[in-house]
């Protein structure tokens, strides 16, 4: 059995149909995340073409993605040593 969600959502003005097994709700969520890091990066430099902002907004994802999972380890770290 298929549980594939299909969702249409608009990106930076563009549509795309992504299709995942997360729930529709957290679809639209990682859509809208996207769309504003794009508008966030594309605010600070207007003359950036399109493929240019989603590098570059890929690039700020991925940083806040490694900076968060640095965090978690560490704490996963720091748990793991206070065991009995």
């Amino acid at each position: 059995m298929n549980n594939r969600n299909r969702l249409s959502v608009e990106i930076y003005g563009q549509q795309y149909h992504i299709v995942g097994k997360e729930s529709l709700g957290y679809m639209r969520e990682v859509a809208s995340h996207v769309d504003e890091m794009m508008r966030q990066v594309a605010n600070g430099n207007p003359r950036l073409d399109t493929t240019r902002l989603a590098v570059l907004s890929a690039v700020n994802i991925a940083n806040d993605f490694l900076k968060l999972k640095q965090e978690y380890d560490e704490i996963l770290h720091l748990i793991e040593d206070e065991q009995p």
